[in-house]
């Protein structure tokens, strides 16, 4: 019995010391794991904000000149002389060619003497009529004598009222033989030569004159566009009041923007059917005449002011393999969650978001790729995010939306 005991009593002690050896290696692998364990990833991340942006659109477009003037011929004859320099200015009222003069001056000189002899038997068929007439109550002229008289005189009239006619019309014939510019502009080059024979209402100008200063900038706009705006304004997310709503900029073909501004003149109201665009025509000041006609610009229109914009740093959207735009938030509970947003347009670096996101909302923006979906992370403010979408300079939008 006393070896049955202290043999229990071993037994005891052995098991003790195998608990409290696996206790103490347990709580080293615990503690090895805890130490073991990663922290979670930092990302920077910015608050969403609603914000004040001015929306423009951007689209191609073509000068042209606001006064155009065909010169042509409005008598016929052989050009003498052309009296102006092609790529000048000329002023209306300036005589571009000279035609030969000749036939019409002598077409002048004999209706001025056919009216000044038709003037010289007047006085004396008016006078031998009323002669007639105070004879006619004493019966010693004959009633016949009379009325051949009063036919004389209104014959005579009328001859002196025909000549004046043709007199004046030959002063204006005369006078076409000086080809005159219409308006004041910028003159091309000429299509006839001295020698050349023209003829009135030729089908071919002689020269065209463009008055480029203002100059007219013509834009097409799709109606999609202008459906689209319109719904945006009547749903309130656009406000276009303001004195600069109707203000159009534009870029040149280099790329460079022109220095002065346009403004709007009209929009067409009837839809090409080839194109489906309508015409807005603005204007602009050329004093330099560095915007020729046919010139390929790009205008720049003001859409509206969206006072309540969210804007997000263009590399923080990426794209799942349908194409659809998202962005990774960081939840309350410091876990990243992946939201699908929609794209309005591109506002310089950042992009416009229609729907998808509300404001206090943060957005991460560096570190997307160690943030999963699910996973907590550390989230830390971008101090320079949160001031530079505080206070936005107003940029041009792109020309269409973003798909």
């Amino acid at each position: 019995m006393k070896y049955r005991s202290e043999s229990n009593r071993i037994t005891t002690i052995f098991l003790l010391c195998i608990v409290t050896c696996a206790c103490i290696l347990s709580a080293c692998n615990s503690r090895q794991q805890t130490q073991q364990a990663p922290p979670p990833p930092e990302v920077v991340t910015m608050t969403v904000k609603e914000q004040s942006v001015v929306l423009t659109t951007e689209l191609p477009g073509r000068t042209s000149a606001c006064l155009v003037a065909e010169v042509r011929p409005q008598v016929s004859g052989i050009i003498q002389k052309r009296l102006f320099t092609e790529g000048a200015r000329v002023k209306a009222g300036e005589v571009l060619y000279q035609i030969d003069p000749a036939p019409f001056k002598a077409a002048y000189d004999s209706a001025r003497a056919s009216l000044a002899r038709a003037q010289a038997n007047l006085p004396a068929i008016k006078s031998r009529a009323q002669r007639y007439q105070e004879l006619s109550g004493t019966k010693a002229v004959s009633q016949q004598d009379i009325a051949d008289t009063s036919a004389a005189l209104g014959q005579a009239e009328a001859e002196v009222t025909y000549w004046q006619a043709a007199l004046d019309a030959a002063r204006i014939n005369l006078g076409y033989t000086q080809v005159r510019a219409s308006i004041s502009g910028r003159i091309g080059k000429s299509a006839v030569t001295q020698g050349a024979l023209v003829t009135a209402g030729q089908p071919t100008p002689l020269a065209t004159i463009q008055q480029i200063d203002p100059i007219y900038v013509d834009v097409p706009r799709s109606t999609a566009q202008l459906l689209r705006l319109r719904h945006s304004v009547e749903g309130g997310a656009l406000n276009q009041e303001g004195a600069g709503q109707r203000k159009v900029k534009i870029i040149l073909e280099d790329g460079t923007p022109y220095p002065l501004e346009g403004t709007m003149q009209f929009q067409d109201i009837t839809v090409d059917r080839s194109t489906g665009s309508v015409t807005v025509r603005a204007v602009f000041p050329n004093p330099d005449e560095v915007l020729l006609p046919g010139m390929f610009v790009r205008g720049i229109a003001r859409e509206g002011v969206n006072s309540k914009a969210i804007l997000v740093p263009q590399p923080s959207v990426a794209r799942d393999p349908k194409g659809n735009p998202y962005v990774l938030l960081v939840n309350a509970v410091g876990k990243v969650e992946q939201r699908e947003i929609s794209i309005d347009r591109a506002m310089g670096n950042q992009w416009l978001v229609a729907t998808g996101l509300k404001p206090g909302e943060r957005v991460i923006i560096e570190g997307i790729q160690k943030a999963k979906p699910g996973s907590p992370v550390k989230a830390v403010a971008s101090e320079a995010a949160a001031s530079e979408g505080s206070t936005p300079e107003p940029v041009h939008g792109a020309a269409a939306p973003a798909k």
